[in-house]
């Protein structure tokens, strides 16, 4: 086991890591920029080394930088947390070469598994149901006309190397995709470095759907259930639930079987998760695989008792999973509302500024991440993720009913945030219901077309 980790993060995820680096009696290394100095994440590691200014790339994605404080401070692995350099097969190939463990999966696997279009490749040869679309990236719009008029509209534009909804756009008919080309591929250059696009049908009203899996370095993998992720806004999760409604004892197995034969596929070790499209006849296709720890995982972790970050750090060292698929059980279900630093009254743009009054809610069944304290400053220059409220009950009914408590509980004054809007949406009576998919955001709360 590691004595040593270097956090390649900040704010709650790093905690999240640091917290379970404690209990294993690791030591931890944070690193910030400049305006994260008084981060929870430094105060509470072992040691802590600034790697660079405020923004993101002289800080948390200047790979030297990172590099040099891990063999500064004597760390033998670096955890890249989500986000930043989680999913860059230079850094940890990088991380490889210098003798740091990166924990999470080879650089060989984040290479196959980060371009989606080549992975889409090697799932139709495994014989995995995909969504019709492009196996190639397209160049031009030109290029995109021909290819839509083979399969006909609605499409939806991705980019090629990214996620996290940067890059989408849906387009009905030729008119938007003139329009919507240059403006995806702009943001995938932009938040990737790459403007690389390739085109899937769009599916009407499906279910987001992805299967936490965990697999060692000896070649055990097993699942962990699923997560109901449809509740999204241009294409970001914003409430995610385990179990899924709509997802019985059956469709379980088969979804978690196939999401092995992915993992295996891409020769996956560690935490990842294989996410899914499922649509109103309960039909599956695989859409992409995350090869890092989901912000969403607490999830998974309250229904199932196995801390994932654990499991991550022991896998890295060498270890075998201890547990077996038949020992893998859900208890319960458990929700996740993830608050934001956005007015939604001006269409959710970001707001960083002081925090003046803070205070977690608290009672059976409630977790909060966060990394906020009284007095805190929500720098400009990041996510702009505060919390993730996480509720657990026997039933989806207690746990919905304990998350409108928490809701009403969570104080953050000094800047706008999206409690008030989770709340509005735990009061849907669809939502209630659990008669959800992609766009019900904008359907069902917003009003857009």
């Amino acid at each position: 086991m590691f004595k040593k980790i270097l956090i390649a993060n900040r704010g709650e995820i790093a905690l999240r890591i640091i917290r379970a680096c404690k209990e294993m009696g690791i030591a931890t290394v944070a690193i910030h920029s400049n305006a994260d100095e008084e981060c929870l994440h430094v105060r509470f590691a072992d040691e802590s080394i600034c790697v660079g200014s405020s923004a993101p790339r002289a800080s948390y994605l200047n790979i030297p930088s990172i590099i040099t404080a891990a063999e500064v401070t004597g760390a033998e692995a670096i955890h890249p947390g989500y986000g930043f350099l989680a999913e860059d097969p230079h850094f940890a190939e990088v991380c490889e070469s210098c003798g740091l463990k990166f924990i999470g999966p080879s650089s060989q696997t984040l290479n196959m598994v980060g371009n989606k279009s080549q992975t889409r490749r090697i799932m139709m040869k495994e014989g995995i149901p995909v969504i019709p679309g492009s196996n190639d990236s397209v160049k031009n719009e030109a290029e995109a006309l021909k290819f839509i008029r083979s399969i006909g509209y609605p499409m939806i534009i991705k980019a090629s190397l990214g996620g996290g909804g940067k890059g989408m756009r849906v387009v009905q008919n030729e008119e938007e995709l003139k329009r919507n080309f240059p403006v995806a591929y702009a943001e995938a250059e932009s938040a990737f470095g790459n403007g690389a696009l390739y085109l899937e049908k769009y599916i009407q009203e499906p279910r987001h759907i992805e299967f936490q899996i965990l697999a060692d370095s000896q070649g055990n993998i097993i699942y962990l259930g699923e997560r109901d992720c449809s509740i999204q806004r241009r294409h970001q999760k914003l409430i995610e639930e385990s179990p899924s409604m709509v997802v019985d004892t059956k469709l379980r197995k088969i979804m978690g079987r196939f999401a092995i034969r992915i993992a295996k596929a891409v020769g996956y070790v560690g935490a990842g998760t294989v996410e899914f499209l499922l649509d109103r006849e309960k039909k599956f296709y695989f859409m992409e695989m995350n090869a890092r720890i989901q912000v969403e995982h607490p999830v998974t972790e309250l229904v199932t008792g196995i801390d994932l970050v654990k499991e991550q750090i022991k896998i890295a060292s060498g270890e075998k999973l201890k547990i077996a698929q038949d020992e893998v059980s859900i208890n319960g279900h458990a929700i996740e509302c993830r608050i934001n630093a956005e007015d939604p009254q001006k269409n959710f743009t970001p707001t960083p500024g002081k925090i003046t009054a803070f205070h977690m809610p608290g009672g059976p069944g409630i977790r909060v991440d966060t990394h906020l304290y009284d007095n805190y400053t929500v720098p400009p220059y990041y996510d702009s993720l505060l919390a993730k409220l996480i509720a657990w009950g026997q039933e989806r009914e207690e746990a919905l009913s304990r998350m409108q408590r928490a809701l009403d509980e969570f104080i953050i004054e000094g800047v706008p945030t999206t409690i008030l809007f989770h709340r509005k949406i735990l009061d849907n009576a669809f939502f209630r219901r659990g008669e959800i998919y992609t766009n019900f955001i904008q359907r069902r709360i917003l009003g857009e077309t």
